[in-house]
């Protein structure tokens, strides 16, 4: 697939420091050609946490060269040359392509080839601008910053392979990632986070922790959760029932899959197809037999076609035979139901709103649930938990009046914000996601003037209660205006962990109607959202967010209980106590091995068990408890009903 082209508008909106990282690249470039005169560049744009740039060279660059290019990009920010804009027109572009003096120290023998490439896509009337840096001139719309010298702490850090434009027919080119920043400490810190990220990385911790797999047969983005990982999403399901029905909502179920007429309803057939699983199709058993006749007789047919022997059984006569097959496809189409695996539980939910009259005292209707949901994500976009096909998501539709849309939309930002609050999330952003009217009917619902009012609703709602959030072109539903709900980690990476979208379309085309005051039929707004997103996103990101060290409340084994010794007495002590906790729904265990203290606490440790009850003779004794929280260490001995007591508190409380 191309690349998608910026226009200079988008570019003229890069931030400080991607403005920094573009200079960066620049001076990278600068740098290559000191080394290798004869190195061809396409492109090198800022990415996030980065830059990179694209080179055609028949050296293959490798981090071996890194401190080599880098003591020459040290060299060029030294100099301080200042970034000079000039612009050209078409035919200067093309003529200094044509000497090879664009992305170059000089004038070369070798034109250089991608930039007339993409000086040939740039649309007419669009202006043409070239930076010079020192003796480097490229073709570039900008914007940079005043001088290399202004350019602070940078460092190359990986090179890959990448399609020219990102399309495989294209030549193969060396990518050159790097990143850069204000100062050193920033840098520094930068790369002591991504030591940190990989300490804490979802996938390996959820191999060590025993929390979930995946496995091929099974298939590939269809994680399955151990008893281990299974309880977190069981206590955030708790936790969002609980949240939910103090806010009036209602709990519902629906099926995992449909027929096809749902979802064209819906308008996710066609607008989200591509994202959902191939349909199935079934033919019911009194249609079955004339089913199996049409297809052995499209079989033959097909072989006939095929061989050159076919022609009109009747006549004899040959004619259109793809007309004939067509005839027995549809036949074939009519006898079946297509089915799709449910990709959204928002058609499902329409129907339950439709099943029963609806009045306008019935609203706000918020009919939630933890439906399961499937995705035909891209194989290459898979990752972790964090982009699967099957995903649990903490779901629910509000259906409300126009009066009702402020408070209720507020109501869930609020939800959101508590959540956060609960999990120690101090960093977060609400992308506010509009439409294209360009892309109205293709991308997105052909109803510009719902889009208008909608986002206008959204937009004012946003305003009046302060929070925290940036508006994004060209990112909305099909059907609605949506706020996407990005969150930092307490290592400062990036996760989006939560949606609530705004539906004007799929109401109408489901029809969904409720009496108002003067009893006339009126079309109801719906807000989707998902404050947890998904089990499988919303796990992933709390797993790197505590490390694996997860709150009593969620931690997937709360006590264990660890004797020193195994003396009966003291295994009785022990198992009391253990019944006891159980009683109480507390997640423990005993170990009863007879192994030293040091390799129990060692095990209880490694697999991050919350608290660990030390039970020794003097223990039993003193009908006490010596505790032990991992990452705190020894907390010392204490009378069993007093511990017990706080640990019922503080998992009732849901403690950080």
């Amino acid at each position: 697939m191309q690349e998608e082209r910026k226009t200079p508008e988008m570019r003229a909106q890069m931030t400080d420091i991607e403005r920094l990282r573009h200079s960066t690249a620049h001076v990278l470039a600068t740098a290559i050609l000191k080394i290798w005169p004869e190195a061809q560049f396409a492109a090198g744009p800022p990415v996030d946490n980065g830059f990179y740039y694209d080179v055609d060279l028949s050296h293959r660059i490798s981090p071996d060269d890194f401190e080599k290019i880098e003591a020459e990009m040290k060299k060029e920010i030294k100099k301080n040359h200042p970034f000079e804009r000039m612009e050209v027109s078409r035919d200067e572009a093309f003529d200094l392509g044509e000497k090879g003096r664009l992305a170059a120290l000089n004038e070369r023998n070798a034109p250089s080839k991608f930039k007339l490439d993409i000086i040939e896509n740039i649309p007419p009337g669009e202006t043409i601008s070239l930076y010079r840096n020192g003796d480097f001139i490229d073709l570039c719309a900008g914007p940079h910053v005043m001088r290399t010298g202004n350019i602070g702490a940078f460092k190359l850090t990986s090179v890959a392979s990448a399609y020219y434009k990102g399309d495989e027919k294209n030549p193969q080119l060396q990518r050159i990632y790097g990143t850069a920043f204000k100062t050193k400490k920033e840098l520094d810190d930068y790369f002591a986070m991504l030591e940190e990220a990989k300490k804490r990385d979802h996938r390996k911790l959820g191999r060590e922790l025993e929390l979930f797999v995946f496995d091929d047969d099974v298939g590939p983005g269809l994680p399955m959760f151990l008893p281990r990982g299974a309880v977190i999403a069981e206590e955030l399901e708790k936790l969002a029932k609980e949240t939910e029905f103090a806010a009036g909502y209602q709990r519902v179920r629906t099926p995992h899959i449909a027929r096809e007429s749902l979802y064209k309803k819906s308008g996710h057939v066609p607008y989200y197809v591509e994202s959902m699983f191939p349909p199935m199709s079934i033919v019911e058993e009194g249609k079955r037999q004339e089913h199996i006749e049409l297809v052995i007789e499209r079989a033959k047919l097909q072989h006939e076609l095929e061989t050159g022997k076919w022609s009109d059984p009747q006549t004899g006569d040959e004619f259109d035979a793809r007309e004939a097959r067509e005839k027995i496809d549809s036949k074939i189409d009519q006898l079946s139901d297509r089915y799709y695996l449910k990709a959204m539980n928002c058609p499902h939910h329409h129907k339950l709103f439709a099943a029963l009259p609806r009045s306008y005292r019935d609203l706000p209707l918020r009919l939630a649930e933890y439906g399961t949901d499937y995705r035909y994500e891209k194989s290459g976009e898979l990752f972790g938990l964090m982009r699967v096909r099957s995903l649990q998501m903490n779901d629910a539709h509000l259906y409300m009046t126009p009066d009702q849309f402020e408070t209720e939309f507020n109501a869930v930002n609020e939800m959101y914000l508590n959540y956060f609050k609960l999990f120690g999330i101090d960093k977060y952003l609400m992308r506010f996601s509009t439409h294209d009217p360009a892309k109205l009917g293709q991308k997105f619902v052909d109803e510009p003037e719902l889009w208008k009012k909608t986002e206008d609703m959204t937009r004012n709602v946003l305003k009046n209660s302060g929070i925290n959030y940036v508006e994004v072109p060209n990112e909305a539903a099909f059907y609605g205006p949506k706020i996407d709900v990005q969150a930092w980690s307490v290592i400062g990476r990036e996760f989006s962990i939560a949606t609530n979208q705004v539906d004007f379309a799929q109401p109408r085309s489901f029809d969904l109607r409720y009496k108002d005051r003067d009893n006339m039929d009126k079309i109801p707004i719906c807000i989707h959202r998902a404050p947890l997103g998904t089990h499988e996103r919303f796990i992933g990101f709390l797993i790197e967010h505590y490390a694996g060290n997860f709150p009593l409340w969620l931690s997937p084994e709360q006590v264990r209980i660890l004797t020193i010794g195994d003396e009966p007495q003291l295994l009785d002590y022990s198992r009391a106590i253990l019944n006891e906790l159980r009683s109480h729904q507390i997640r423990a265990e005993i170990d009863e091995s007879t192994d030293k203290i040091n390799g129990k606490i060692q095990r209880a440790e490694q697999i991050k068990v919350h608290t660990m009850f030390v039970i020794g003779k003097r223990d039993m004794e003193a009908k006490a408890i010596s505790v032990r929280v991992h990452g705190k260490g020894n907390l010392g001995a204490k009378p069993r009903d007093e511990v017990i007591s706080t640990l019922l508190e503080q998992i009732k409380a849901r403690a950080a």
